[in-house]
């Protein structure tokens, strides 16, 4: 038998004792999640309702010392910076900003984006849309415009952030109530949308409350229809498109909404992460406070709850899409 020097067996068994240690060591010996910046893609302009949502969270979570880097990606009403979230390494440290106006790309076949292709996080916003007019419109009162449109048939302009969303349907409809056209007018986002309303470039938009309360408030334009079954809280003088008597939902019930994903391989651990330090964000007095002054409705629904919303919409989406947009092609 040959006997190896002691050196030797002292070396590999120490070598051996270190693999086993390495092995054992506890998970937490790891760096925690987040251990540097997360990237939050915004597909859309800054100045618009979902940047300035996540700015504001991006600010709560640095009182926690989260760092969270807001970057704006704009084009084709969502789908080139959900892509990049699609895309990129499943880490966590990409989410991005999800809304209803790129589920109705998805409905319509325009965009190659795939709900599957995210793993749900939290969602940040209900947020009902309205129909404004510059201040000193002549058509000033949710009735006086549809008869202003019914009167011009093809010929008046309604400003959308992006197209074929919900934003987009909803111009389409107030054409539908007056029994015509109009022509929507797509922008790469709310805060462009509402520059041009206020300049009178345009004769109406449909927007969140959020992307026209500093306008609102500063006289350059009003809120004369929600698209809602109920008034506001924000806008108690608005009156719904229903208690004036035109029907906006011919094809059932439609939700804007923003909400957090990330790229659908992210590991379940850290999934859960960014639901604790988001929902936490989220349901901050400070939060809820700015996003409902502005019309908004914050609620509690993350990871799976929030998937079947998605699912839930999308759905809805995929029926009224083709009636609404194939009958405008026609």
């Amino acid at each position: 038998m040959t006997s190896r020097p002691l050196h030797a067996l002292t070396r590999r068994s120490a070598l051996t004792a270190l693999a086993a240690l390495t092995v054992s060591m506890p998970a937490f010996a790891a760096d925690p999640f987040p251990s540097k910046e997360i990237r939050f893609i915004v597909p859309w302009n800054a100045g618009g309702s979902n940047d300035i949502a996540a700015r504001a969270l991006a600010e709560i979570l640095m009182k926690d010392g989260i760092r969270v880097i807001v970057d704006n990606q704009p084009g084709a009403t969502g789908s080139i910076g959900m892509q990049k979230v699609a895309t990129a390494a499943p880490d966590g440290y990409t989410i991005g900003m999800g809304t209803s106006s790129t589920l109705a790309l998805i409905a319509q076949g325009l965009t190659t984006l795939r709900n599957d292709q995210f793993a749900p996080i939290a969602r940040v916003t209900l947020d009902p849309l309205t129909l404004l007019v510059p201040t000193a419109s002549p058509n000033g009162t949710l009735e006086s415009f549809v008869d202003h449109v019914k009167k011009n048939p093809g010929k008046v302009s309604i400003g959308t952030p992006g197209s074929n969303n919900l934003n987009h349907i909803f111009a389409v409809m107030t054409g539908r109530a007056a029994g015509t056209d109009v022509i929507a007018v797509p922008y790469t986002g709310g805060s462009k949308v509402i520059a041009d309303l206020a300049g009178k470039q345009i004769e109406a938009a449909v927007l969140k409350p959020s992307e026209s309360k500093a306008q609102i408030d500063g006289g350059l334009v009003k809120p004369i229809g929600v698209f809602a079954n109920e008034r506001l809280k924000a806008m108690p003088d608005v009156p719904t498109f229903k208690e004036r008597g035109y029907d906006v939902f011919p094809y059932g019930p439609l939700v804007q909404m923003a909400y957090i994903v990330a790229p659908a391989k992210t590991p379940q651990p850290v999934q859960q992460r960014l639901i604790e330090i988001f929902s936490k964000a989220i349901q901050s007095p400070e939060f809820r406070k700015s996003a409902e002054q502005g019309g908004a409705v914050v609620d509690n629904v993350t990871g799976a709850a929030l998937g079947k919303e998605i699912d839930n919409v999308q759905r809805s989406l995929n029926e009224v899409g083709k009636k609404v947009f194939v009958a405008e092609k026609k």
